[in-house]
């Protein structure tokens, strides 16, 4: 007897392709890529080239200093301070003052914090005494309004009652913080 030659089972894979393809848009799709914003700083416009630079007069105590070497150690006011939870007081004192100490600023208006690091500073102290600074400015702007700081950056823009709040708590104030470039 002959045997007959059995025609080997094969699985239709022309359809596999169109699958495979429609999976991957629909992890394309569905698919969320976290994106990291970084600092958000709104910077002033590039200056006119042929205009000079403005003329800008300020009384030198209405400015804070804070300086970070290259080994992240800080000086206030140039004197080294080693405990970063006393900055956030010395600045709400210092923006606070409206004149009362000759050392410190002449009113909220005029008081500037100005930051200035080493190249060499670590990323992660800038971005903590940055926040130290944010923080104290919220905290500021909330006691206005009578808002903690975290219930003051939460204020909603859109809507008017926030936004009259929000309105109110800055008025005549400020957040002048100048980030110095970096030196060598």
């Amino acid at each position: 007897m002959a045997k007959k030659q059995r025609a080997n089972p094969t699985v239709n894979s022309s359809s596999m392709a169109d699958i495979a393809f429609l999976l991957l848009i629909f992890f394309l799709v569905t698919t969320t890529i976290a994106s990291d914003k970084g600092i958000l700083f709104q910077l002033p416009p590039k200056p006119d080239p042929n205009e000079p630079p403005p003329d800008i007069k300020f009384n030198q105590r209405n400015i804070f200093k804070i300086l970070i070497n290259s080994n992240d150690k800080m000086l206030v006011e140039d004197e080294p301070m080693d405990d970063i939870s006393q900055l956030k007081g010395k600045v709400k004192e210092f923006v606070l003052n409206n004149g009362k100490n000759k050392e410190l600023s002449d009113s909220p208006k005029d008081a500037i914090i100005s930051l200035k690091a080493d190249r060499g500073t670590s990323y992660e102290k800038f971005i903590t005494v940055l926040d130290i600074l944010e923080t104290s400015y919220n905290e500021m702007y909330g006691a206005r309004v009578g808002l903690t700081a975290d219930q003051f950056r939460e204020l909603d823009l859109k809507n008017p009652v926030d936004k009259e709040r929000y309105d109110r708590a800055r008025e005549n104030f400020p957040k002048n913080i100048s980030i110095a470039e970096p030196t060598n």
